[in-house]
């Protein structure tokens, strides 16, 4: 069975936090939050954002990144940096890998960036651009991910609810 797991170190936004609980429930990736949080988990906006796929989420916090490392010492981690040099398509993520991701205003420490330097992946923009919203990066680095290794256990076909495809225009 495929693991995959996203890490979010002291989000801030609960909207964004919200909107990553429902792509790792649609993917079936584990959610780690490293505290301290911007907001309380029971914060409206954080619920609404993840409507009804809560019970799917798989969540776990933690008190720092301390806290993370010592219940992982062995973990594949990946981290998403607008300071990396290396992209996030040129890595393999391996089966269990860990997705970091930083706070929306601060992004990851620089102290965790150079302590595993070969670690570090950007996802490529425009260079007047800062970043890209915080949830939008998870989503990125998840699919990227899912896709190295085939979307395992993600329905990849869908159906019409009125119509049929045809022969000509099925999609395989």
């Amino acid at each position: 069975m495929a693991e995959l797991n996203i890490v979010l170190v002291e989000p801030e936004i609960p909207q964004n936090t919200g909107n990553i609980a429902r792509t790792c429930a649609c993917t079936g990736a584990r959610l780690h939050i490293i505290k301290p949080m911007g907001f309380t988990v029971t914060d409206r906006n954080l619920k609404r954002s993840g409507l009804d796929y809560w019970h799917f989420l798989d969540l776990t916090y933690y008190e720092s990144l301390d806290d993370f490392f010592e219940k992982h010492p062995e973990a594949a981690c990946f981290f998403f940096t607008t300071k990396a040099v290396r992209r996030h398509t040129d890595v393999a993520y391996p089966n269990g890998a860990y997705l970091f991701f930083g706070k929306e205003t601060k992004g990851l420490p620089e102290e965790l960036l150079l302590a595993h330097p070969d670690r570090c992946v950007r996802i490529p923009m425009m260079d007047e651009c800062r970043s890209l919203n915080l949830s939008n990066s998870v989503a990125v680095g998840v699919y990227e991910a899912l896709r190295q290794w085939d979307y395992p256990e993600l329905l990849c076909r869908g159906e019409l609810h009125e119509y049929r495809w045809t022969d000509a225009n099925d999609r395989a």
